[in-house]
């Protein structure tokens, strides 16, 4: 671990899109301030770039008041390029900056002397690639073994972490199924309704809707405010208002997963996971001990009937030894250690 000194001064570069941490919807948010919160819990000198609004122990910088999500009269790319361009031009205050801002921020990073980390939270089109393959020497972390892209400097795999303390244990299971998270074709929606009419066990959907078309076309249909509902998006409370009555979580992606926080906090508050065996769902999953890996929906509906053989203290106790705050900083800590001991080499 690190030796803790004045020298360990630490710029977490989160997005503006939302709020850190998100009122609802935001997942790099989410983990920008957890690993912010976690840090300066355990001594470090941390300054979060976040929108105004965020909410945070650490020494909080802020160009953009709102996220340009929740507020229609900002530009995005205005707020994100004088965002980013603070923590640069500011780089020399800090030791490193650890930035969760994608492929925007890289094109920065080779004009200050400051090392920079990038957490890679998902590579959402194959046209960014030309912008990691420039700058592939830099310092990487994925955030699961099946999210990497060759030939990038990757230093650790280092796995998102949730505050156990917004999950109480659901001890008991509910009746129905629940699906969270964004309403687009990635995510399966449209299959978990399909279990749902399967099984003939009633589904509440809940999340942001990020695909009108699909949602008015393949979605909206088959809502009835009775056998399958959607809520809208929903806050913490809401996630465990659902965790209470849930029976499981389905999770039936259509592309390989990047990692799926909603897996972890679902597996925190004891409830089983049905999710498609893509990508890091085999990662954060335990096959038969936190939930069901499957391949289709014939399976996922099979596997409903295997729910009782789910622990739901085990499902607790998965989250609380390998998804925690502290295991993940503990991750990042070993991490800029092996930067500032390169950093450090350079130097002789």
């Amino acid at each position: 671990m690190p030796t803790m000194t004045t020298k360990n001064r630490i710029a977490v570069l989160s997005p503006v899109a939302w709020r850190t941490p998100p009122r609802q919807y935001g997942a790099w948010e989410t983990v920008a301030s957890n690993i912010a919160e976690g840090l300066v819990a355990r001594g470090w000198d941390v300054t979060l770039f976040a929108t105004g609004d965020s909410v945070t122990a650490a020494r909080l910088q802020a160009v953009a008041e709102k996220g340009y999500e929740e507020d229609s009269t900002l530009d995005p790319k205005v707020s994100e390029y004088l965002h980013i361009s603070e923590v640069f031009e500011r780089a020399d205050e800090f030791d490193l900056i650890h930035s969760h801002y994608d492929f925007m921020a890289l094109s920065y990073s080779r004009l200050v002397k400051t090392p920079v980390l990038t957490t890679i939270h998902g590579f959402s089109s194959p046209k960014i690639m030309p912008v990691y393959q420039k700058y592939s020497d830099g310092n990487f972390v994925s955030i699961s073994e099946s999210d990497r892209a060759p030939g990038l400097n990757y230093l650790a795999t280092v796995y998102n972490g949730i505050d156990l303390s917004l999950y109480p244990l659901q001890a008991s299971p509910g009746e129905d199924l629940i699906f969270l998270g964004r309403i687009h074709p990635d995510k399966g929606v449209h299959l978990a309704i399909e279990v749902s009419q399967l099984s003939g066990i009633p589904l509440i959907i809940a999340g942001i809707i990020q695909d009108r078309s699909y949602f008015r076309e393949q979605i909206e249909p088959h809502l009835d405010d009775q056998r399958i509902r959607y809520i809208g998006a929903v806050d913490v409370v809401g996630k465990n208002e659902l965790f209470a009555r849930a029976r499981a979580l389905l999770h039936l992606n259509t592309i390989p997963e990047r990692f799926g926080l909603v897996l972890a906090e679902a597996n925190a508050a004891g409830v089983p996971v049905i999710a498609r065996d893509l990508g890091s769902c085999c990662e954060v999953i335990d096959d038969g001990r936190t939930g069901f890996l499957v391949n289709n929906v014939d399976e996922a509906v099979q596997s409903l009937d295997r729910l009782p053989e789910i622990d739901r203290t085990a499902c607790r106790r998965n989250v609380e030894q390998r998804f925690s705050i502290n295991t993940m900083v503990e991750g990042y800590e070993r991490v800029y250690e092996t930067i500032f001991q390169q950093e450090a080499e350079r130097r002789r």
